[in-house]
């Protein structure tokens, strides 16, 4: 029979292996109704998130009809999936503990419960109403979420080198079939003024300067334009319909709507949020749909 060497066997002793038993949860919660994980809101007592992402998904659930929907608000984005919430975290009778899915698959969830919608008009009247969307999702996600941008506290520089931030595309449709299924999208850093200002800003540093090109140098005064340019031009288009574009139900861009103009009325700087809060429509828009979306969750 084989043996190691003495000298060898002594140095091996120094350092033995070990096995220790799992360690199991203190505690394991079945999933007995669809939970979504989103970011905290503002206050304790309120179920709507914070985070315009998370909410545009609320809203989402809600307006395809769901209910008794629950909500968990202690789940960091490095445990979801993308590594970025919100994930929906759905009952199961084939797994156990239920199955947790990313954003980009809700859609597919919701038709499963609900029935699929028409992927070509994705719930607006008719085509041109479709189209023109596009054309007010990018403005909220340009214009509107720029002038978001300008005015949220920057990280030191330190924290921007060591930290990184991924954040999702907004845009998104109110039927599953067009979903790819992929994270590609997901893995995007998060949107910039050198992406969301057109055209895009210069660099902090010249051809002249001994430092390398870095940075961007931003015109305050032309994003705030642009934001309430955005904002004026969103109020007109509502006007006194009950959604936007006039749809007879509410659509993709009434829950991205809503989410931006919740969070901007719920955002402490002034600038920002007495855009909105001028315009009455927008802001009776926003407490309608405020409450129709609260009544679908409830936070567990």
């Amino acid at each position: 029979m084989l043996a190691l060497p003495t000298p060898l066997a002594n140095l091996f002793a120094l350092f033995p292996l070990r096995t220790y038993p799992p360690i199991l949860p203190l505690s394991k919660k079945p999933c007995t109704a669809p939970t979504l994980w989103v970011q905290s809101p503002v206050s304790p007592d309120d179920t709507l998130s914070a985070d315009v992402e998370c909410l545009k998904w609320q809203a989402y659930l809600a307006f395809r009809g769901l209910t008794a929907i629950h909500l968990r608000t202690d789940i960091h984005p490095e445990g979801c999936i993308d590594r970025r919430l919100p994930n929906l975290h759905t009952p199961s009778a084939e797994i156990e503990d239920g199955e947790l899915l990313p954003a980009r698959l809700i859609p597919t969830w919701v038709d499963s419960q609900k029935g699929a919608v028409d992927p070509n008009l994705e719930g607006y009247t008719d085509e041109a109403a479709r189209d023109e969307s596009r054309a007010w999702v990018t403005l909220l996600e340009g214009a509107v979420h720029a002038g978001l941008l300008l005015v949220q506290p920057q990280p030191s520089y330190l924290k921007q080198i060591l930290a990184f931030s991924f954040t999702p595309s907004l845009s998104f449709t109110w039927s599953s079939a067009d979903q790819s299924g992929t994270p590609s999208s997901n893995a995007l850093p998060g949107p910039s003024f050198q992406t969301l200002v057109t055209p895009p800003p210069p660099p902090a540093t010249g051809l002249t300067s001994p430092i390398p090109p870095s940075g961007v140098r931003v015109s305050p005064n032309a994003v705030m334009t642009r934001y309430r340019d955005a904002i004026s031009a969103l109020s007109e288009r509502l006007g006194t319909d009950r959604w936007f574009l006039g749809s007879s139900e509410p659509t993709p861009l009434d829950a991205l709507a809503f989410a931006y103009l919740h969070c901007i009325l719920e955002f402490e700087n002034d600038s920002i949020r007495v855009e909105v809060s001028r315009r009455a429509n927008l802001v009776a828009w926003e407490k309608r749909v405020r409450d129709t979306v609260k009544a679908a969750f409830t936070v567990v």
